[in-house]
């Protein structure tokens, strides 16, 4: 199957999406803050509108805004009102909150963490007057993005937290996932995580061992100047369940743990 992809932000999960699907032919649109490289700006409504009406399958991976979801505040109606076959939209497995590092699947309520606009967004797209597929994300990691890159960079470091643990996802079985959409499963939430979730710091313990590097110390979170945002992270402990994704849309990650992802990456 082939179609034409229209995609709101083309970010690094949905470049990697759009290159995909453009070596198998498929036609491809995007929007970008500003228009260039090909994209459209997100404000052109007549660059927009035109894309909306050519194509069969559409994407958001724009994250909500202080007052809502832009898409859905902006093109929203055009969509549900549009020619698009399947909608899918990125959401963030953040809208489970903290769950003391207990298993979670799609069933799980949402909206007690700190992403609660995120939850708010994910919500809204449920409740677009079309068919929509939401995919909740955990820590996604690739090419130029992961721990390898902080180890070489010098920037990795171990919190001393003993009870932490989440989950993680490649970028190229995100786009597995996605593209296993299109033609398997109805719509409706799906999380999209590997297989074992574990602490940063094992993470971080394995990257190095590839590298051939010591790793960091243990450090507290105060030693190890984080940010608020960073602190928020460590403060939610999660484990992602994946079942439903390999039921209904036949998929398996590629990488199965964060183990078989670093070394396809080293």
């Amino acid at each position: 199957m082939s179609g034409h992809l229209l995609i709101f932000r083309l970010g690094y999960t949905a470049g990697r999406l759009a290159e995909r699907l453009g070596d198998e032919g498929w036609g491809i649109s995007a929007t970008r803050r500003e228009a260039g490289q090909g994209c459209i700006a997100f404000d052109d409504r007549e660059g927009v509108d035109r894309a909306l009406e050519e194509a069969t399958h559409i994407l958001s991976s724009v994250p909500p805004g202080k007052f809502g979801d832009p898409v859905l505040d902006r093109y929203g109606e055009a969509i549900a009102s549009g020619p698009a076959r399947w909608i899918g939209y990125l959401s963030s497995t953040g809208v489970y909150g903290d769950t003391k590092g207990a298993w979670v699947d799609e069933s799980a309520p949402v909206g007690s963490g700190r992403r609660q606009a995120r939850s708010e967004a994910d919500l809204a797209w449920q409740k677009l007057p079309k068919d929509v597929r939401i995919f909740r994300l955990p820590g996604i990691y690739g090419p130029g993005r992961s721990l390898l890159d902080r180890v070489r960079d010098g920037e990795a470091h171990r919190i001393d937290l003993s009870d932490q643990v989440f989950s993680r996802i490649h970028v190229e079985d995100i786009v597995g996932a996605v593209m296993a959409s299109f033609d398997r499963g109805g719509p409706g939430i799906y999380n999209i995580a590997d297989d074992l979730p574990a602490s940063h710091n094992r993470v971080t313990e394995y990257a190095c061992a590839l590298l051939g590097k010591e790793p960091p110390p243990l450090q507290t979170m105060d030693e190890a100047g984080l940010s608020e945002a960073a602190r928020g992270f460590y403060a939610e402990n999660r484990r992602v369940a994946n079942g439903k994704a390999k039921r209904e849309l036949g998929w398996a990650p590629r990488h199965p743990t964060y183990r078989e992802g670093l070394r396809a990456l080293l």
